[in-house]
């Protein structure tokens, strides 16, 4: 490759680690990403005679062109246009929406390929984190606006459209196009993410019990906010040793899907662009992922009105389904290939990081910035959660798969959201959510 080339994207004249060491720093994210990734062609760009024009150039293309949803691209730019001049607030939702779709998934590539030069246990902490950083960014955007509810609706909408629409979708189209084949996984993984899925599901439940346990809202407000705080400590700590189970102690468990792949003779990938290249690409779409997510948090509720559809139902559904739409596509990809490790990967990995990693965050982030948010998600919502993590528990115990297992994911999700577009349920001005208002 013309960018390996460049001798500041080398460490200490060689990349860290070799060969299927370097591809441990993947995780299941990475790989469906992948899926949607082709290959540039460099001729033109070979032919550039300064040698800083020709590398800016590579980068380029293989950073904004190097992926089926670059046609999604224009959106970013027609986004801030719509913004600056004053154009209809549901066309900035909608454009923004569109714009975050190919930045999530080249946020994968980039953490990607910056693993590639720092070593499997970096690169899998550095996936990790930005596994899913555009709801990070949305729910810290809303939390700034004092946008409570939609910071919970949407992370509840991105853990019940893994969990049931990604892996459901996943399992119906796997067993369709493997009728004639019996679909297996391991069970040991989907076992632990379930585990940590029920600790979420309780940290979750014991605010909302609390509350309901009796006494008056205005006696149970503050024993249930040191209750959340608590539970999101505890629940950032569970996510630290799940991380260390999964780089460290039992990172044999994690890396069965890899070893699926180099047995089908797939041959070890290299890295397209440097470190610093790559560095500074994941900066600068972070800047605008950031940028966008204002935008989506500041113009959900005139989208809302002129659509009319319910902030829940947009913020659960559309939401998730829309900014995650590369990831879901490689899972169900993946799943046509009978490669069920990674789609469950995808699926109840991501579901494990927002419940136990971005939603707690953003309880501390809250509790930094002196608004008084809560895991107390309502009956509803958090009814919704403990059936949707029950059934994929009981969905994934026998470690075989069946196309009837997907649909039924599949109709309950469609229930759930039912549900949530007839609900009409106004959204809290949050001025009372803020210490000492």
């Amino acid at each position: 490759m013309a960018s390996l080339q460049e001798p500041w994207l080398l460490e200490t004249g060689n990349l860290k680690g070799c060969s299927k060491e370097i591809r441990h720093g993947r995780t299941a994210h990475n790989m469906s990403s992948s899926s949607l990734r082709k290959k540039s062609d460099l001729t033109l760009v070979s032919k550039v005679r300064f040698v800083m024009l020709r590398q800016f150039l590579t980068n380029l293309q293989e950073v904004i062109l190097g992926t089926k949803l670059s046609v999604l691209f224009p959106a970013v730019p027609l986004a801030i246009v719509a913004q600056c001049y004053g154009f209809g607030r549901p066309w900035v939702f909608a454009l923004s929406l569109l714009g975050l779709t190919p930045l999530a998934e080249r946020i994968s590539f980039l953490t990607e390929q910056i693993a590639y030069y720092t070593g499997p246990t970096v690169g899998g902490l550095l996936n990790a984190t930005c596994g899913n950083a555009t709801e990070l960014i949305i729910a810290i955007f809303a939390l700034s606006q004092h946008k409570i509810d939609v910071v919970k609706y949407s992370l509840l909408g991105s853990v019940l459209s893994n969990l049931l629409l990604v892996l459901g979708t996943s399992l119906f189209c796997g067993g369709i196009a493997n009728l004639r084949r019996e679909q297996k996984y391991d069970r040991r993984q989907a076992d632990v993410n379930s585990l940590l899925l029920l600790l979420a599901l309780l940290c979750h439940s014991l605010p909302l019990l609390f509350r309901m346990s009796g006494a008056s809202a205005a006696l149970t407000a503050d024993p249930t906010l040191q209750l959340s705080r608590a539970s999101s400590i505890v629940m950032l700590i569970a996510y630290v040793s799940y991380l260390v189970f999964q780089l460290f102690t039992h990172r044999q468990l994690f890396e069965a899907q890899e070893e699926s792949e180099d047995d089908d003779g797939v041959s070890e990938e290299e890295p397209v662009i440097g470190f610093w290249s790559g560095f500074i690409w994941l900066v600068g779409m972070t800047a605008v992922i950031a940028l966008l997510s204002e935008y989506v948090v500041g113009t959900i509720e005139d989208a809302s009105n002129s659509w009319g559809i319910s902030v829940s139902f947009i913020s659960i559904i559309l939401l998730p389904i829309v900014g995650n739409a590369a990831e879901h596509a490689g899972a169900i990809i993946f799943a046509f290939k009978n490669k069920l490790d990674i789609s469950l990967g995808v699926a109840l990995g991501s579901a494990t990081q927002i419940s136990m990693f971005v939603v707690p965050l953003c309880i501390v982030v809250a509790w930094i910035m002196g608004i008084k948010m809560d895991l107390n998600f309502n009956l509803l919502e958090t009814g919704s959660l403990a059936l949707s993590i029950i059934a994929v528990a009981f969905t994934l115990q026998d470690g075989t798969s069946h196309y009837l297992k997907g649909l039924v994911l599949l109709l309950l999700y469609i229930v759930i959201g039912a549900c949530f577009f007839v609900l009409k349920t106004p959204l809290s001005n949050g001025i009372d959510t803020v210490i000492g208002a």
